[in-house]
């Protein structure tokens, strides 16, 4: 039987394009076991995209769990070497709950990690490597960026009470200007402050089309080095032809906990 015999459905031929396109990055593939100790998740539980996962008892009695999430495996198994810029990719099946479904399935999850002395220059070429993985998959896609500490200053700037910045950031991410509003007037804050927030919530489109309007905003708010990343890491973005496909938008939040900067 030739290679040729051999029919690959989406999913596979995908998986194979992906893993090529990192690999010839400087990618080297990660590997890893099907099991981890259950402390792992469960020390990590704001981390997980949900806190269900599968144990079970091992032959020594120690409780092990059919992995949930990747990431947390690479950062276990890695050397801490902060000075050192260790590029990794990966394929594997997670575990989790499908949404809607309320059972486990078996996921295929293709990716990538970078981890130890990320500079812009890394951000940027994780950056065109998410759009070169898009165009993979679809003719049709948009990678949506945000700048979290960009929009955690100005949130600062306008609600002091944590309470408050937490329920922002959900108003904020259900797009909610309206209800960012009335937080802002229930807290007090300083006019100026409130309006740059809420106008932040308000830009969105076409990175080169709002980034004019956004250094506007950000004009005098201490956010200039903030500014300067975000246009480096979309440079590779505009030299690989990919930037009429990038769109900021500030709505788009995650665990504060765990992410700053650059978020797509």
């Amino acid at each position: 039987m030739k290679l040729d015999d051999f029919v690959l459905d989406d999913s596979e031929r995908i998986t194979l394009a992906l893993r090529s396109l990192y690999q010839r990055s400087g990618y080297a593939r990660f590997r890893m076991e099907k099991f981890e100790k259950y402390d792992l998740y469960a020390q990590n539980k704001d981390f997980l995209v949900s806190e269900h996962v599968i144990t079970f008892t091992d032959m020594d009695g120690k409780l092990l769990a059919l992995k949930p999430d990747v990431t947390l495996s690479v950062i276990k198994y890695l050397r801490d070497e902060p000075d050192v810029l260790q590029k990794l990719c990966y394929n594997e099946t997670v575990y989790r709950v499908s949404k809607g479904a309320g059972s486990f399935h078996g996921i295929m999850q293709v990716g990538l990690e970078c981890v130890g002395r990320v500079d812009e220059a890394c951000v940027g070429e994780v950056l065109l490597l998410a759009a070169k993985s898009l165009a993979l998959v679809a003719s049709s896609y948009v990678l949506e960026l945000s700048h979290l500490d960009i929009l955690t200053k100005l949130l600062d700037a306008a609600l002091k009470d944590p309470k408050a910045r937490v329920e922002a950031l959900r108003r904020v991410a259900g797009k909610n200007v309206a209800g960012v509003a009335a937080l802002c007037r229930e807290a007090g804050a300083p006019a100026a402050d409130a309006e740059a927030l809420l106008a932040l919530m308000r830009l969105y489109g076409p990175a080169d089309a709002v980034l004019p309007k956004l250094r506007a905003l950000c004009a005098g708010k201490g956010l200039d080095a903030e500014l300067a990343a975000l246009d480096a890491v979309l440079a590779p973005l505009r030299d690989g032809g990919f930037a009429d496909r990038v769109t900021l938008d500030f709505s788009a939040v995650s665990n504060m906990s765990y992410y700053n900067g650059v978020l797509f």
